[in-house]
């Protein structure tokens, strides 16, 4: 870093890119390898940022060359960022502002002061999702009752923790409640992540925080389809395979679906084909967010079945859906979008992004989209999060585990009253 910069701007991109403002929250990037006075420094700066009295939050992500200096790091953002709780995780990329940071050193920070928020920081062991607790088990646990959150945000290690078993668990002890977040990364053959959790650093399990009081977390789960041909309705299927759509092979639905597409979109489609399953039927219409994305794993025209990455069911409502670029900005758009006309009325103070390892570069071909995206439509927007080994989110009002999905978990206030 040169004398002449800005602690705040280690490499001249503007302002945005590094650091939101409002006085609510602040959030900032710092890219390159561990200093300790200038981390310090830097710490004392983002809090001056914060015009509010007092820090309810801090989200910190840092790359996995920072696995060593990690625990100086939360003790710098605890002290010096003066955040009484401070949670994240290990990122192999890194989010903050309007910037994506992919295959570089660093970390990622926010700060946020939650009027009436009430939060509460716990650390989960696989052995405890083993124990098969009832849902008044997981209340006395948490010591969190289904009354007192409004949302979860879950970070978890992808090596060592079952988080759709926890996901199960949750839907009976916390129904209808958000679940929010994703899997910790690091490099690309690594099998080790580190999870934070106020000081603390965990190599295996999850960490999880409630929201609670006057806070709560609105989502965008765009996991970056876009639905091709007709909504079926799957009539004879067993464990993850489908053997017919409409009464007829099921196979031979997805045939036709290609078919009928033009050469163009045929050319989009081909070896990007994935299968959208509605989870809650009761809707009178089926839009964008209503599907729950899967593999289709394999097809066999002989017997007409497909198999696929899901349980899907008799009666339930399916949709074909193509996944690339295109497909994946669209959805985004069209997600913020409609996500902004949720705003109207409440406060935003913050908001984490969790990304897909495979999205990013790897998938649009240039930097900082997803993140660019969400400024675009519903900021300035103070913002931190990490590109993730899976992303959890909620669909028709039940939370699953995706893949090529972004994640965007808005801290607001409650909406005012009618």
């Amino acid at each position: 870093m040169s004398k002449k910069q800005s602690i705040f701007e280690p490499v001249r991109m503007g302002v945005s890119d590094f650091i939101m403002r409002n006085n609510f929250s602040a959030s900032a990037l710092w890219p390159g390898p561990f200093n300790e006075d200038k981390l310090r420094q830097w710490a004392q700066g983002l809090r001056k940022e914060l015009r509010a009295d007092r820090v309810s939050l801090g989200m910190v992500f840092m790359t996995p060359d920072y696995f060593e200096c990690a625990a100086q790091v939360l003790e710098i953002l605890r002290v010096h960022g003066q955040a009484p709780l401070l949670l994240g995780c290990s990122g192999a990329g890194l989010i903050a502002g309007s910037r994506e940071m992919e295959g570089q050193s660093g970390v990622a920070v926010s700060l946020l002061a939650l009027p009436g928020a009430d939060l509460r920081g716990i650390h989960l062991t696989q052995s405890e999702v083993e124990q098969g607790r009832t849902a008044g088990d997981w209340h006395s646990f948490t010591e969190v009752a289904p009354s007192q959150v409004n949302g979860w945000l879950l970070l978890a290690d992808p090596f060592s923790f079952d988080v759709e078993a926890l996901l199960r668990a949750w839907e009976q002890a916390y129904p209808k409640i958000p679940v929010q977040g994703g899997l910790a990364s690091a490099g690309p053959t690594e099998q080790n992540t580190q999870l934070y959790l106020n000081g603390d650093i965990f190599t295996e399990g999850a960490v999880a925080l409630a929201c609670g009081g006057q806070i709560e977390l609105l989502d965008v789960i765009s996991q970056g389809c876009t639905p091709i041909g007709e909504t079926w309705t799957i009539t004879k299927a067993e464990r993850n395979i489908i053997h017919q759509i409409g009464n007829r092979p099921a196979y031979a639905i997805l045939a036709e679906t290609f078919e009928s597409l033009s050469p163009e979109e045929q050319e989009k489609t081909r070896g990007n084909l994935f299968i959208g399953l509605v989870i809650n039927e009761y809707l009178e219409n089926f839009r964008r967010g209503d599907f729950l994305v899967r593999n289709i794993l394999g097809g066999d025209p002989v017997s007409g079945s497909l198999l696929v990455g899901a349980l899907p069911r008799p009666g339930q409502t399916l949709q074909f859906q193509r996944r690339d670029a295109a497909a994946a900005t669209e959805d985004m758009i069209a997600l913020l979008d409609r996500l902004r006309a949720q705003l109207a009325g409440r406060k935003v103070y913050g908001a984490c992004l969790f990304n897909c390892n495979g999205r990013g570069r790897h998938l649009f071909g240039h930097p900082d989209h997803d993140a660019g995206l969400v400024q675009e439509k519903i900021g300035p927007l103070d913002l931190t999060g990490f590109f993730c080994n899976g992303e959890i989110g909620p669909v028709g009002q039940r939370n699953f585990v995706h893949g090529y999905t972004a994640s965007l978990a808005l801290f607001t206030g409650k909406p005012p009253a009618v």
